[in-house]
């Protein structure tokens, strides 16, 4: 019998009991008014009044009339910018930010630096907790408790740039872990501290049979990389063969669906898998509870303050981003089945900030949410409407009906004289006649979105299909960023960084 295990889960199970149930409006009205008042004495919260907005009647509707908007550019040129380069005190937030997040993003991009304060720290940790204190109501073994934890992110070895340091939120999260974690935590302080990701996959593939893996959490890209070598160096059938133990994955970074099938063949045992919303601004949500749509709950306690706005055509411009006087909504006045974009405003000093994302609630009651697309990624140059979770649907079906096994794709919408069309590139494990792959595509999302339906009778005139591998994706992202940590390549493409992924292909 696991009797550490046993002790661990019944302890676990207790706490969540008399933890009180969490009243989301309440929770979020405490957090806005902490905000407010924590923030009052700095640069930004003298310039906008904080302490007036937190004497206010509705001090929500108050905040929401006070401050505009603010994306990446707007919160580093006015604010970021000299308290990263000057090592500034008190100007988005009381103190100095000692850490700045890279946030690697899509391809093809420049790194955004996005304040990683001690408190924000403290919030991770808050919401990791909670996920895994979640735990408790999936059916796992007593024993489960005991194993370790694969963190596979970015290199803890920061970079020392003017007053700060600086490297991925994963390495900064996974560099200031509690040490009463540290006994769980894997690969380890000293195998996480390799820089370059083909050596620290190589050092976790030799140590791999030396540890009792009971889950693992990161992008579900290169946590396949990673199992691929490590079964590859062990010379072992599959991934259970060296870690029997394992059996929860917790996705973050992308939608895990279009990964599942291929993290399936990698599996000798089945695997609970969970969806994480960690962003280098923060750790927004966790799944709390078996849901077949993975549904995240909205962390409504730990340092994040969310407003909502309904996402339409009057809501966002031809950037992706929200508009001056579009409507924003406090948690208290969602709607389920409705899609909103994400507005933040946290304990780094991020104040109603465009993160860029947006969510559709499931479960109002419950703060359940899933991550429905990017603003940016939304593709509609000619009234397509195509969403991220569309498309994902899409590779779901050519998968079934080709036995192909798709966890990478990107789209653009390419224009051809007066007209355009959707050149997709599909990165598919499996082999296939890219015509009978564009005949299918084009009937399921026609079937599947009116919109599209009738832009494909206009001006979206074709499309054309480029089917490749996984490892060409990964091969792009190496060429333009780095391997691993928080990585990706962006589901819908502007026009001229396809052609430059394409031209890679090609060559």
């Amino acid at each position: 019998m696991a009797v550490l295990g046993n002790i661990i889960k019944a302890a676990l199970e207790i706490t969540d009991m008399v933890l009180p149930d969490n009243d989301h409006i309440e929770s979020q009205a405490n957090i806005l008014k902490d905000l407010l008042e924590k923030a009052g004495d700095t640069g930004f919260g003298r310039h906008y009044h904080f302490k007036e907005i937190a004497a206010a009647d509705n001090p929500a509707e108050a905040f929401a009339e006070s401050i505009p908007y603010h994306d990446y550019d707007a919160m580093f040129s006015q604010w970021w910018e000299r308290q990263m380069l000057e090592g500034l005190p008190d100007l988005s937030w009381p103190g100095k930010v000692e850490y700045y997040a890279l946030s690697a993003g899509t391809t093809g991009k420049e790194s955004k630096r996005i304040p990683v304060t001690e408190e924000m720290l403290d919030a991770i940790r808050k919401t990791s907790l909670l996920q895994i204190l979640a735990t408790t109501n999936f059916d796992l073994p007593a024993d489960f408790f005991e194993k370790e934890i694969m963190m596979l992110g970015s290199s803890t070895k920061l970079t020392k740039a003017d007053k700060h340091m600086e490297g991925e939120i994963s390495g900064i999260a996974a560099g200031n872990i509690p040490s009463w974690f540290e006994r769980f935590y894997r690969p380890g302080k000293q195998i996480a501290n390799i820089s370059n990701w083909d050596d620290r996959v190589l050092a976790i593939a030799r140590e791999a049979k030396n540890w009792d893996i009971g889950a693992m959490a990161g992008i579900p890209s290169w946590n396949e990389l990673m199992l691929k070598k490590v079964i590859e160096y062990n010379q072992a059938a599959n991934i259970h063969e060296i870690w029997p133990n394992l059996r929860v994955f917790a996705s973050g970074g992308v939608a895990f669906d279009p990964y599942r099938k291929s993290f399936e063949q990698l599996m000798g045992k089945p695997v609970t898998f969970l969806d994480t919303y960690l962003a280098s601004e923060g750790f927004l949500a966790f799944q709390a509870r078996p849901s077949e749509k993975m549904a995240m709950q909205l962390s409504t306690n730990s340092g994040i303050y969310f407003e909502f706005v309904p996402f339409t055509a009057d809501s966002i411009d031809e950037n992706g981003s929200v508009v001056a006087g579009a409507t924003s909504i406090p948690f208290s006045q969602v709607e389920n089945d409705r899609d909103y974009v994400l507005i933040i405003s946290t304990v780094a000093g991020t104040w109603r900030y465009m993160i860029g994302d947006t969510i559709r609630f499931t479960d109002k009651d419950r703060a359940e949410i899933i991550i429905t697309g990017r603003t940016k990624h939304f593709l509609n140059v000619v009234g397509s409407q195509l969403s991220v979770i569309q498309m994902n649907k899409a590779m779901k079906q050519l998968e079934e009906s080709f036995q192909l096994q798709i966890p990478e794709f990107t789209v653009a919408a390419v224009r051809e004289g007066d007209d355009y069309v959707h050149q997709w590139i599909i990165g598919a494990e499996g082999t296939t006649d890219a015509e009978k792959v564009k005949t299918v595509l084009d009937t399921f999302l026609k079937e599947m979105n009116k919109a599209y339906k009738m832009a494909r009778s206009k001006a979206l005139k074709d499309i054309r299909i480029t089917i490749t591998t996984p490892a060409a994706f990964h091969n792009w992202i190496e060429e333009n960023k780095s391997k691993g940590g928080q990585v990706k390549v962006p589901r819908v493409m502007k026009e001229q960084e396809f052609k430059k992924f394409k031209a890679f292909l090609d060559n």
